[in-house]
């Protein structure tokens, strides 16, 4: 047999060969079965001398050896290998409470994975592995650093940052600011826990009447919008046991499988997809993904048209579409299909399907190609024939968030979306040139314009102008960066006098600048606050730009003014008059109070790294989202 191991030979049986194996053994092969079993009696040898004795005793009687009782402590300590050491009692001190937090979160998401709750892993800077690995000490990058100062060399992008981004803690080094912090946590606080009383699983809370409210964006089906808003505020402050509830609830209710009701699609996104978006990002928990995807998924009906632009309403259920019948005609609102971007780019991006991107790249194709008024773009369109409806402009309703997805648009991409900025930068330069104006009393203002008619009019929606101006000018200086910057810090200027011309110390819905008043509301339908966020967005983003204390204190008056005048029994309500000494509520606790005013709020007395702007943008709601190659929490699939 060829290939046999034995050698063969063969003899004749009754004349037929016949294959027999040879009896004996070579000399090298008696050498080669001797070398073998010499090599496993050393084994055993070694073995004997050299492995623990499970059969010794110790000194005091123990019925264990030693190894078996170290093997039997790591057994029991289990999970508790991953956590911080707590240092309670050492020393006489008390456990450090940042430990406890430490500890106390680890151990949830580890809960959390034992049930089946998949943690996606950060994905880490390639230019951060390459250059520096992954692995790096804080002792090797203390010795990078003083290498690198000692030759007076300090390039933004020499030395990478090897931490994570701040999602917790960042207290202020300032005493009063810290103060002023634990006040807006205890707002956040009060509003949560009566929500949670009161309207549970409802979108909103009616403080006054304590039940829950259904706006009419999110039709009659109670949908959980103040719970998805709120909940990155809860992470963000360190609310551990409120986030834990609203998650659970996610987990078992946020589905739209069986649900009839009308969405906008622009509320619903910014809300819901955009809260789900920075929950993943935050702790890549698989559950916030797949939820945003099965939501955005619900929204994807009513992009089928004509020009690729989305109509305004949609189904959950039918997917049956339209727009509202009062916009021009039945026309899509520029400030609603135009503040898609963030979030549609990113959930393609961590989901590795082109679907959703694809959908928001082909309005951009659309608008880029379009002729525009004076370089302006009309509030609304028409989706199936692709033309400008009436020509009403605004920075405010219906306008504000397209303008602000352009600029956040190029930050979200690190600056790689060159053809965002490129819009951004003429959309700006236009509304320079036609609707900013200075009132006589040296207030800087936007103007909403209609028919290349100024109306002298700026709404409450628009103070957040204020830091879009800042943030485009610092982020990226030329020539025009010192005329932004003057603009930004007017508007935020002006907007705080809407504040403080007021008898509440809080803004009207709209003001007008006339030869007679400025930066006051004239009509009763204007004198109204929801508990907008817009001016206090402006005081953070300015603060952040400037380091100028007033845009501090300006927030601390807002606080003050909330407590006052919004804060009731059962949470937090709009009033109806701005101009009353004792005004009337409106029973509403809105769900983007809990996601952007108290947020804004509590980020404007933090230090600048918790939610560092260099790290993340802000969608129009207030959601953080990681800029991309510069947030390891960007964690693209």
């Amino acid at each position: 047999m060829p290939g046999a191991i034995l050698p063969q030979y063969q003899r004749l049986g009754s004349g037929v060969p016949v294959s027999v194996i040879r009896r004996s053994l070579r000399p090298r092969e008696k050498c080669l079965i001797l070398l073998v079993f010499v090599t496993l009696g050393v084994v055993c040898f070694g073995a004997f001398f050299y492995l623990p004795d499970y059969g010794k005793l110790k000194p005091s009687g123990a019925d264990r050896s030693v190894y078996y009782k170290v093997y039997q402590h790591v057994q029991k300590a289990g999970e508790d290998l991953l956590l911080p050491p707590s240092n309670f009692g050492k020393h006489g001190e008390d456990e450090d409470p940042h430990l406890v937090q430490d500890r106390y979160k680890l151990k949830n998401m580890i809960d959390n994975d034992a049930k089946d709750k998949v943690l996606d892993k950060p994905e880490i800077s390639k230019n951060t592995e390459d250059n520096f690995g992954a692995e790096r000490s804080n002792n090797q990058l203390e010795s990078l650093q003083t290498s690198v100062q000692a030759k007076g060399d300090f390039g933004e992008n020499l030395i990478p940052k090897l931490r994570n981004p701040l999602l917790t803690g960042g207290e202020d080094s300032d005493k009063t600011s810290r103060e002023r912090r634990n006040t807006v946590q205890r707002m956040m606080k009060h509003a949560w826990e009566n929500y949670v009383l009161y309207a549970w699983g409802k979108n909103e809370l009616r403080p006054i009447t304590k039940r829950g409210h259904s706006a009419s964006i999110f039709g009659s089906a109670s949908l959980g919008a103040s719970i998805i808003d709120g909940m990155d505020t809860l992470y963000i402050m360190g609310m551990d046991d409120e986030y834990q509830k609203g998650r659970e609830w996610i987990a078992q209710n946020l589905n739209l499988e069986n649900v009839s009701a009308d969405l906008s699609v622009f509320e619903t996104n910014i809300r819901f997809v955009g809260g789900l978006l920075t929950l993943y990002a935050f702790t890549g928990d698989s559950l916030y993904k797949d939820k945003a995807v099965h939501i955005a998924d619900k929204l994807l009906p009513a992009f089928n048209t004509q020009t690729g632009i989305p109509l305004a309403i949609v189904n959950s259920r039918s997917g049956v579409s339209k727009n509202y019948g009062w916009a021009s005609g039945g026309s899509s609102i520029l400030s609603e299909f135009g503040t898609l971007h963030l979030e549609f780019s990113y959930l393609s991006d961590i989901t590795g399907d082109r679907k959703y991107r694809e959908k928001v790249d082909k309005i951009r194709d659309v608008i880029k190609q379009m002729e525009k008024p004076k370089g302006l773009y009309p509030n609304y369109i028409h989706p199936k024939t692709g033309k400008w409806g009436q020509f009403h402009m605004s920075l405010g309703a219906l306008g504000d968030s397209f303008y602000e997805y352009l600029l956040k648009a190029w930050l979200q991409s690190n600056k790689q979306d060159v053809e965002a900025r490129i819009l951004y930068d003429d959309a700006m330069q236009a509304i320079i040139e036609h609707m900013v104006r200075t009132s006589r009393g040296g207030l800087i203002y936007v103007s909403d314009m209609k028919f290349d008619r100024l109306e002298h009019k700026m709404d409450h929606l628009a103070c957040f102008a204020g830091g879009l101006f800042g943030l485009g000018a610092k982020t990226q200086p030329n020539e025009q960066f010192s005329r932004h910057m003057e603009i930004a810090e007017g508007i935020t200027n002006t907007c705080h006098e809407s504040y403080i011309r007021s008898n509440t110390k809080l803004g009207p819905e709209s003001f007008r600048f006339t030869e007679s008043i400025e930066a006051k509301a004239l009509k009763s339908t204007e004198k109204y606050y929801i508990l907008r966020p817009e001016t206090v967005e402006s005081y953070l983003i300015m603060w952040r730009l400037t380091k100028e204390q007033k845009y501090r204190e300006w927030g601390w008056e807002v606080v003050q003014a909330l407590e006052k005048h919004c804060k009731v029994e059962g949470g937090y309500s709009g009033i109806k008059n701005v101009y009353a000494d004792d005004p009337q509520k409106d029973d509403v606790q809105q769900s983007f109070f809990l996601a952007e005013t108290l947020k804004y709020l509590y980020l404007l007395f933090s230090d600048d790294n918790l939610i560092s702007l260099d790290e993340w943008v802000f969608n129009t709601e207030a959601h953080p989202l990681p800029i991309k190659d510069v947030n390891p929490f960007y964690r693209a699939a």
